[in-house]
């Protein structure tokens, strides 16, 4: 009784499949005489061999004639990579790497880089420039407006925002605030770390360089302004660096003796410097607008000073010295364990002792 059942089983099974087969085979013989070259769910039609080798050929050749290399630009001020924190007085000593590598490219402008800056080829009318200016600014903007301006970017979640780091005012930040000046009138700056201790610098930087005008200047935030006649189809020709060159060798910062003093007084001075309490603790990429002030008034009363820079870094040490050396002024005489020693100096020690 089995057998019998699995003998008609099979023949079921052989009857019913038959059908499909013959369907599928059908189908794909009608498919493969109707178009062998576009089957169902299957890639385009194949390319044309020569016609894809005539194509990059030409874009090759495009790419490597390209009119618009080197690039000119009619921008009145030498290009570096920070406006603001690279001190023109001070010549390096040496390079870290040669100055023919220049970080816009091989080729791509038209000024010769010199390892820190690639200078302007032509000179420059100031007095046109400056009218250029005043006219791109236009008619100075009321209390109204401006008030509108501040309600609109002066917020933290304002989309048109640019940070400003240890860097200052970059180079490439100028081309960062013109893309921002396509669609809004204002660009707000967050000034963080070594650059807020000289805040009229950046302010005079951002203005020179980009053109526009600070409208708001609250602590470390600011407005920049693009003008009431900005075009931004007629927007300046900024070539952007490509990566960020190695900062040459300068002199030394500290020296060994210093003018005035002999080595002993140097060394009880630095020893007395390390064992007195800080006067302010540094905070990594804080805001220090008010660290020169402090530095001034603590001078009134004390020779040295020490300021704790844990967590700062190196660098920024001393880069926070260089800049309270020129702005406080004050002599820096010891950097160790990320902490500045300053002396008032031997001027300012006879200048504010009593008479």
């Amino acid at each position: 009784m089995l057998r019998l059942f699995s003998c008609s089983s099979r023949r079921l099974a052989s009857t019913t499949s038959t059908p499909h087969l013959s369907l599928r085979r059908f189908l794909s013989q009608s498919i493969r005489e109707e178009d062998i070259y576009d089957p169902p769910f299957s890639p385009s039609k194949p390319r044309n061999p020569k016609k894809t080798k005539n194509k990059t050929s030409k874009e090759a050749v495009s790419v490597k004639e390209d009119p618009k290399l080197p690039l000119k630009s009619d921008l009145p001020f030498d290009f570096k990579y920070s406006y603001s924190e690279i001190d023109d007085s001070v010549q390096p000593i040496s390079f870290r790497e040669s100055p023919k590598f220049s970080p816009f490219g091989p080729g791509r402008l038209d000024r010769k880089w010199t390892g820190t800056s690639a200078p302007v080829q032509e000179d420059v009318d100031r007095q046109r420039l400056a009218e250029e200016r005043n006219r791109v600014l236009g008619d100075p903007l009321s209390e109204e407006e401006v008030a509108e301006l501040v309600e609109r970017f002066r917020h933290s979640d304002c989309a048109r925002q640019i940070n400003l780091g240890k860097g200052g005012v970059t180079h490439n930040m100028l081309d960062d605030i013109h893309n921002h000046w396509k669609r809004a009138e204002a660009v707000r700056i967050k000034c963080l770390g070594v650059p807020t201790l000289d805040m009229d610098n950046v302010c005079f930087h951002l203005e020179d360089k980009s053109g526009g005008k600070i409208i708001y200047r609250n602590i470390n935030i600011l407005l920049v302004y693009r003008g009431r006649n900005y075009d931004p189809k007629n927007r300046p020709i900024i070539p952007v660096m490509l990566w960020k060159p190695y900062a040459p060798i300068y002199p030394k910062l500290v020296k060994n003796v210093i003018e005035g003093l002999t080595h002993e007084e140097m060394k009880e001075m630095r020893n007395r410097g390390l064992n007195s309490p800080p006067l302010m603790k540094l905070t990594r990429n804080g805001v220090y607008v008010n660290v020169v002030e402090k530095v001034r008034d603590a001078f009134k009363t004390e020779e040295v000073v020490r300021l704790d820079c844990s967590h700062v870094g190196t660098s920024d040490c001393k880069k926070i010295g260089v800049k309270l050396r020129d702005l406080v002024p004050c002599v820096p005489i010891l950097f160790k364990d990320e902490q500045i020693i300053l002396w008032r100096g031997i001027v300012n020690s006879q200048c504010s002792d009593p008479q």
